[in-house]
Order: structure tokens, then sequence, then C-alpha cells
């Protein structure tokens, strides 16, 4: 009697500063079909950093509990997402002389993937992903599969992504206390670029920059090859976010962080080209006071010097890596920062390449009203998750498979 085949469901968390996410899908003949989504404000987090684990595990089961009631199932596992200014990207390389040429075999890919991630991390550090590049047999290099080739000589370059160990273990404890397992960690900006990018679009050069409330991450691709993971930093070493918008406007306009948030969310733009002089805005004031007047293009000045800077310090990274102007498939913005109106014209213009949200696709039934750029992450990580449960399905009906025909040979 054939074994009836167990439902898989793919489970994404987008723990953010200031918002916790969770996506629901069930894999179906290998196509991913949305069931639920739960979001609710998070707590227990300072400066992108979880100060209070409880507070923060609290936020994840409420944000299960909302998508399991929509979706109708329980789950288990999820995949989370990993961000924060503790990221950072660095390349490697690994190299493995064979003895002799020969035809390399997969044991030897494995064996110098080895080695290219046994890189020398400092304290608190720890590998997050490795992503291979390219690999070289013999001198020549370019090549995505080296196996079957001849040769006598056989290096891999990679990208590594590490993280800080404390911090990533406090995220996975936060997980842990909400009574659900984790699948696996993935840096945040992969993850929604695994969800608005399709794979032929990478082949020209992209990027995706994902900013948060507290953070910000960027990778960058060409065709298969992950160039660069990294978070960014202004020169002081601190964080370029959606927070940063907020705290200029509130300083520039003498109002507190929640009003200038509201000032931001309702009026904000970073074009001030398009708005009058003479336009002006209520702002927020306490009780004892008379509200007041703002001007709106001043409003729209502020915000548009922070995106400047943003956009410049993404600049300055990919001159780093030889990328600058390279962008052929443009930057795709995503994350509950992206949001500002008018966000995609100055990366247009500091950039010089195409600029567009980044939003969720490849996930069928996928609600129009959570088609923004601040879910993008969420539906990335479920996507990884269904990657990662084909893959094991794959393992077990082949073990199974050869299973059998040893069983058969035996007999």
């Amino acid at each position: 009697m054939a074994e009836e085949s167990k439902t898989m469901y793919a489970v994404g968390l987008d723990a953010g500063s200031r918002t916790t996410r969770v996506v629901i899908c069930v894999l179906e003949r290998g196509r991913l079909r949305f069931l639920g989504a739960g979001s609710v404000p998070s707590e227990g987090w300072a400066k992108s950093r979880i100060a209070d684990q409880v507070a923060v595990a609290e936020s994840i089961r409420s944000a299960m509990a909302e998508a399991q009631a929509l979706a109708g199932v329980n789950v288990e596992a999820v995949v989370v997402g990993m961000g924060g200014q503790t990221v950072n990207g660095s390349n490697s390389r690994g190299a493995l002389e064979l003895g002799y040429e020969r035809e390399i075999e997969p044991g030897d890919v494995d064996r110098v993937m080895k080695r290219a991630w046994k890189a020398r991390l400092d304290e608190d550090r720890m590998i997050l992903q490795l992503y291979p590049q390219d690999f070289v047999v013999d001198g020549f290099a370019g090549h995505r599969n080296p196996e079957k080739m001849l040769g006598a000589c056989l290096a891999v370059n990679v990208h590594i992504a590490t993280v800080s160990i404390q911090e990533h273990n406090a995220l996975i404890g936060a997980v842990n206390l909400a009574s659900v397992l984790v699948e696996e960690t993935v840096f945040e900006p992969q993850a929604a670029c695994y969800a608005a990018v399709r794979p032929e679009d990478r082949r020209e050069g992209i990027a995706v920059l994902d900013i948060g409330a507290e953070s910000t991450g960027l990778v960058v691709y060409y065709g298969d090859s992950l160039q660069l993971a990294c978070s960014i930093h202004s020169a002081n070493g601190s964080q370029i976010c959606g927070d940063s918008f907020t705290r200029d406007l509130a300083h520039a306009m003498c109002l507190s962080f929640e009003d200038a948030e509201r000032v931001k969310t309702e009026f904000g733009s970073a074009s001030p080209e398009s708005c009058p002089d003479n336009l002006h805005v209520e702002l927020p004031a306490p009780e004892e006071r008379e509200p007041r007047q703002g001007s709106l293009r001043h409003v729209t000045i502020v915000l548009e010097s922070r995106a400047t800077d943003l956009f410049r310090l993404v600049r300055q990274q990919l001159l780093r890596i030889g990328m600058d102007r390279a962008l052929i498939g443009g930057i795709y913005v995503c994350g509950g920062g992206a949001q500002l109106a008018e966000v995609l014209d100055v990366a247009d213009k500091e950039l010089r390449c195409q600029a567009r949200f980044g939003l969720p696709s490849g996930i069928r039934d996928w609600p129009e009203e959570i088609r923004t750029p601040e879910w993008t992450t969420a539906a990335g990580l479920a996507m990884y998750s269904a990657k990662i449960k084909q893959k094991n399905e794959l393992k077990r009906e082949s073990a199974g498979w050869l299973g059998k025909v040893l069983r058969q040979t035996v007999r």
C-alpha cells in the first residue's frame, strides 16, 4: 500500500525590531500556496538588538497564533530572518591540490568548500551563510560546477556572511521560548531577494536593499553569484535605517519621536522639487499648546537629505566590490523604510540605475493587501523554508528508493 505523503508547510518568521511578521504557506506539487499571515508590534528590542528575550518571544507567539488561526493549521518549525548591525560579509578562498590530473568528484567539491569556510573569525563571530561565487580549475576561473572536469588543482571563491554568536543565539532562544523550532536562519535581504527577484533577473547585476526600522541590509548579485552581503553603517558606525529619517525630522521640526513618525508617515516625501514653498502642514503639539504650522518643503528637504546619505553609502559598498554603475538589473528596495514617498527617485539619482520596490511574488493566493515591501522578507523566508523541505524530501525519497533496491538484491 502506498504511503500517504505528509502535508508540508513552509513558514517564514520576520522578527523585526518594530513589527513581527509570520507567513504560513503549503507546498503543493512543487508550488507554494498562501494560507495565512500574522503581524503584531514587536517588543523587547533596542537598537536592532534583543534587550528582553521573553518580550520578543511573546511577540513571536502572538504573531504565530494570528497566522495559525487564519491558516487553520498548527506549525512547529520556521525559517527565521537574521539582520541587524552585527551582520557583515567578507570574501574567502579555499584551495585543494588533487595530486595528479583526474576527474573532480563531489567529495573534492565538499572538501574545498570546507577549506573556504574555515576562515579565522574574531571572537563572538559565527558563519551565518556561505555563498559560492565560482570555482577555479587549474587556474581557470568562472566555473559554476566543476564536477567531472579534469584537473590537478581545485579552488573556490566564496562570500561569507558572519554574525554575532550572542545575537544569533538570543534570537534562536526567543523563538524556542515561543515553543517553535528553528529550521534555518537566513540573512534578511537575501530572503527578500528570494521573494522579489527571479533568478533570470540577476544575470546582469542586481541589488536588494532592506530598510528596516533599526537596521538596513544589502545584498548584491551578479548572475547566480552573490558578491556582497552586509549591513549599512555611516562613517561613525551608526545604523542608517527607517528610524534615522524619523530622528532627523524630530530634531529639525522640534517634535517627539512619535509625532515625527506620524508626520513622516502622513506627509513625508523625499522630493522637495515637487513641493510648493507655500504649502504647510499642522504639526502635532502637547495638549497644553496650540498646534503649529510647519513647512512641508522643509519636511521633504530633511527626508531627502537622509535618503541621499543612505544611497551614497550603498554606492560606496558597490564601489568596494567593483559594481558601481554595474547594476543593469537595478536595485530593489523593500522593508518598512521603503514606504517613504519618492525614495526610489533618490536611488535612481545616486546609484544611476533603475530602482523599484521589492514586492513578494511567486506564491499563489498571496493577498493583495500585503503585497507591500514590508512583507517581502517574510515571504522570502517562507520560500526558503519550502526549499529546505523539498531538498530533505528528495533525500528521503532517494534513500527510500536505494533501500528498496538493496532489499530486492538481498532477496
